[in-house]
């Protein structure tokens, strides 16, 4: 079962790859702004972990 929380979190999560795709793909992407968007996403993916768990016990 997916509760509202997680779903906001995976979400964010395919915002911010999306973000990173697209910074990537750049003739000369911004590295400080990959390594920021990579964090971001690894936080979110963190997250998402933590939750799942508790979520399929509901």
């Amino acid at each position: 079962m997916m509760t509202a929380r997680l779903f906001k979190l995976t979400e964010i999560h395919q915002r911010i790859d999306e973000k990173l795709r697209r910074e990537a793909k750049r003739p000369r992407p911004d590295t400080l702004e990959l390594t920021r968007l990579k964090r971001m996403k690894l936080r979110v993916k963190d997250l998402i972990h933590r939750i799942l768990p508790s979520a399929s016990r509901a």
